[in-house]
């Protein structure tokens, strides 16, 4: 009996003692204040002293580092979607312009065109001015009365030596290259034949105000494969001729302006191309292509033709 006294004695001296000190619990709730907001009203007291909910504030902001470290540097691309897209256009807009600006179309590459196809009765007349400027005013005259279309080829040497002829000329007709001096080319290196086209295309520039259309005449109609290659190249069509009216020649080389008007007519096709010029003739004077002029326009006229510069014929 007196050991279960004594058992009973100790019992209470042990609960009497921990009623003393007070619940485990206590210090937590003493430190609860030093959690943020959040920790305290977020549930019951027994949830407010657990490490985690003063931490967990803390964690809010680690994902956000977390995020921009893995697909961090994926917001960098994302922005820059435009300036990934834009070399592809960019690139192949300056490349191809270039080489298709001044391209001779493939039907008269390698050519020197003596007829325009089809059965059209066109007929395009041309007159050359490499020398004098006799028969400028006489011709221009003439088509003017007639409302007819012609397109003239000069050499830069003659809009140089006759400038208010060239004028005249170009206000009322198109005007095609003649080279620079009137040389052989076939004669010429390559690098020769180039500067007599630009060298002649600047001149007429110069004389014109503007520049010779995309058509050009070799002297003399001499001509091969690798001239009218390095023509085309410089982005002109190289024109030559159905019928050449010999008026050049003269009365000292047996012609005159019946005949060069009879040699045209006889020669009429559809699309053909007339080569006459607008100087005299060194020896004797005459310019028998100015005045055959009427004669032809009125025959070729009469067999139903139409004249047409280069620029429409093309």
């Amino acid at each position: 009996m007196a050991g279960r006294a004594l058992i009973r004695f100790v019992a209470a001296a042990l609960v009497a003692g921990l009623a003393a000190c007070g619940s485990p619990s206590a210090p937590d709730r003493t430190s609860a204040p030093v959690a943020s907001p959040a920790a305290t009203t977020a549930g019951p007291k027994g949830a407010t002293p657990s490490p985690t909910a003063v931490t967990t504030p803390t964690r809010t902001p680690t994902p956000t580092p977390t995020r921009t470290s893995g697909p961090a540097p994926r917001p960098t691309p994302r922005v820059s979607p435009t300036p990934r897209v834009s070399p592809t256009p960019s690139t192949s807009t300056v490349v191809h312009p270039t080489p298709n600006a001044c391209a001779v179309t493939a039907t008269y590459l390698g050519k020197d065109l003596e007829v325009f196809p089809g059965t059209s009765k066109i007929a395009a007349l041309t007159f050359d001015g490499g020398s004098s400027s006799t028969g400028v005013m006489s011709i221009l005259s003439t088509l003017a009365a007639k409302h007819a279309a012609a397109t003239f080829f000069l050499t830069g040497d003659f809009t140089r030596s006759s400038p208010e002829a060239t004028a005249a000329i170009a206000t009322a007709h198109p005007v095609g290259n003649h080279t620079r001096t009137h040389p052989d080319l076939t004669t010429l290196s390559s690098s020769a034949v180039v500067d007599q086209v630009r060298s002649g295309a600047a001149a007429i520039r110069a004389g014109t105000g503007r520049p010779p259309g995309p058509w050009f005449r070799f002297p003399y109609g001499a001509r091969d494969a690798r001239t009218i290659a390095l023509v085309n190249d410089e982005c002109y069509v190289a024109v030559r001729w159905t019928v050449d009216s010999l008026g050049w020649k003269g009365t000292s080389g047996g012609m005159t302006a019946a005949r060069v008007r009879d040699r045209v007519l006889a020669a009429a096709r559809p699309g053909m191309i007339v080569l006459m010029h607008v100087g005299a003739n060194p020896d004797d004077g005459t310019t028998l292509d100015a005045a055959a002029l009427p004669a032809i326009l009125d025959g070729l006229r009469a067999r139903g033709y139409v004249f047409v510069t280069l620029q429409q014929a093309l």
